[in-house]
């Protein structure tokens, strides 16, 4: 089994057939394509009651005038302990939606990145005799890598692959077709599949109107 092989940002260009990004370049697209996948990821089901909602009785605490005391209408008050909340949180979509052009850049965007740190590797898709867990860890470690890492795929990975990491909570597998620049950041090294590049240059060869200048 033979060791993760390092890209560094030419080998990169020279795998996808693409130009990537130098010095901070594009690098507002890569920060609103994150914002946006991380909020999607909300669930958004926070919710308070108003004072409509409330379960207490609407029924006047006591007589308008004559008792001394401040006049009250009733008990759901949001001034009063237990009642209403004012301006409080409902439930609601966090989703962001992004063009297509700025999710390409901020792609394009991490894959540099991640070159340009050294936490970039390459190599055979990893074949699993038995969808075990130990098989794969020790494919994980036999390649260099930390059990922190994500593996991108040319297709959809075999069953074995797939079962051997559902137990590995920082084991990440995506296709070329799927990942995105999130998932590209997420793990301390990204292992491409040799027969992966082609599929992700395609994704981002042509130019965009979204490259940013920081």
């Amino acid at each position: 089994m033979s060791k993760a092989k390092p890209i560094n940002l030419a080998a990169a260009e020279k795998a996808l057939g693409v130009e990537l990004y130098k010095n901070r370049k594009a690098s507002q697209a890569l920060h609103e394509a994150v914002t946006a996948y991380r909020a999607a990821r909300r669930s958004g089901t926070h919710s308070t009651l108003t004072k409509a909602t409330v379960d207490l009785s609407g029924k006047k605490p006591w007589r308008q005038k004559g008792t001394g005391r401040a006049r009250a209408g009733y008990k759901s008050s949001p001034v009063w302990v237990g009642g209403g909340v004012v301006f409080g949180p409902h439930p609601r979509s966090y989703r962001k939606n992004l063009p297509k052009t700025v999710l390409k850049t901020a792609l394009r965007r991490a894959i540099s990145d991640i070159a340009t740190k050294g936490t970039l590797h390459t190599g055979s898709v990893p074949t699993l005799k038995a969808p075990k867990t130990k098989e794969l860890i020790g494919w994980i470690k036999n390649s260099g890598l930390p059990l922190s890492c994500l593996i991108v795929t040319s297709k959809q990975p075999e069953q074995n692959l797939l079962k051997a990491a559902q137990n590995l909570r920082e084991v990440d597998l995506r296709t070329a077709r799927e990942v995105n620049a999130e998932d590209l950041l997420r793990r301390q090294q990204v292992w491409i599949a040799e027969d992966a590049w082609t599929e992700l240059g395609k994704r981002i060869q042509s130019k965009t109107k979204a490259e940013v200048k920081s």
